[in-house]
């Protein structure tokens, strides 16, 4: 894998900022959102999880080639965790895609880190930003469908449950596991995870050349670009601040399917999505803590 090694190897020599760095893993994140579309109805969701975290971790393992024998016992206490939750959310959330809409998916999952956002919160206008997404979020949530699956809003709260403890999570697994070590052996214990579902699916017998490539770019662009990114920029920026700005998420997914799945949004849909950008670019703007 020398092409997806090097570009590893350039993201960390670039040392991109660490707003940046949260855009592009967004913007990579829609990309691979809209290769799982193709995939999910071929080897479901299980499949779908499995497919995506394995071949991520097998990348990243033949990437970054960790000496897992050197890590000490605290760095394993930091990554297990950390590896665990990864593998859930990612679980959680395509499991809830099998069930509810899209839409509802994300604003249920945005629970948790707006949970997170709100509870570190000092300052009243911090407090406004969360308010102010959390509108955007509302109002871009197909609250008037019916028939809405119970058990798929279940698993929807609680992907955003693990995602607000995998921010939290990254910063300390990233702290003390250095460059992409965290990221590669946190993906190979959410590997080992997600798999035993996939197969006890059954899906996975599926697999083709065709899916296998597809497989392929979705780890790319779905988990080692974006979570490489993330862990980078969690190194240098607050939980609270990645949660708000994380909110732009929504307004990636309505771009990423109006130019690639032809997806087109309503007058008030794009105004949750203005609502959105507008309270994650306060939230990145605002004046650093003396701490």
């Amino acid at each position: 894998m020398p092409f997806v090694q090097l570009v590893i190897m350039k993201l960390s020599l670039l040392n991109i900022p660490p707003i940046p760095a949260v855009l592009l893993s967004i913007i990579s994140v829609q990309g691979g959102a809209a290769i799982a579309k193709g995939l999910f109805p071929v080897i479901g969701a299980g499949g779908t999880a499995s497919v995506r975290i394995g071949f991520s971790a097998l990348i990243l393992l033949l990437a970054v080639r960790p000496n897992l024998k050197a890590l000490k016992v605290e760095q394993w206490k930091a990554v297990l965790p950390y590896g665990i939750v990864l593998g859930a959310m990612n679980l959680l959330f395509y499991c809830a895609l099998a069930r509810i809409p899209l839409g509802l998916a994300v604003t249920l999952e945005f629970i948790g880190p707006l949970g997170l956002a709100l509870a570190g919160s000092r300052r009243a206008l911090d407090l406004a930003w969360v308010v102010l997404a959390g509108t955007g979020i509302a109002l871009i949530a197909p609250w008037g469908g019916k028939g809405i699956d119970l058990l798929g809003a279940f698993f929807a709260v609680s992907a955003g449950i693990c995602w607000a403890t995998y921010i939290v999570l990254s910063k300390r697994a990233g702290a003390k596991l250095p460059g992409q070590l965290a990221v590669t052996v946190g993906m190979l214990v959410a590997a080992l995870l997600v798999l035993p579902y996939g197969i006890f699916e059954g899906s996975l017998h599926l697999m083709s050349s065709t899916i296998f490539v597809l497989g392929i770019a979705l780890a790319f662009f779905s988990s080692v670009l974006p979570f490489s990114l993330e862990m980078q920029a969690l190194r240098k920026m607050p939980p609270r601040t990645f949660s708000i700005l994380m909110s732009l998420e929504p307004a990636m997914a309505a771009l990423a399917g109006w130019l690639l799945l032809g997806e087109h949004l309503k007058l008030g849909q794009w105004l949750a999505i203005a609502c959105i950008v507008i309270a994650s670019s306060g939230a990145a703007l605002k004046p650093s803590s003396p701490h």
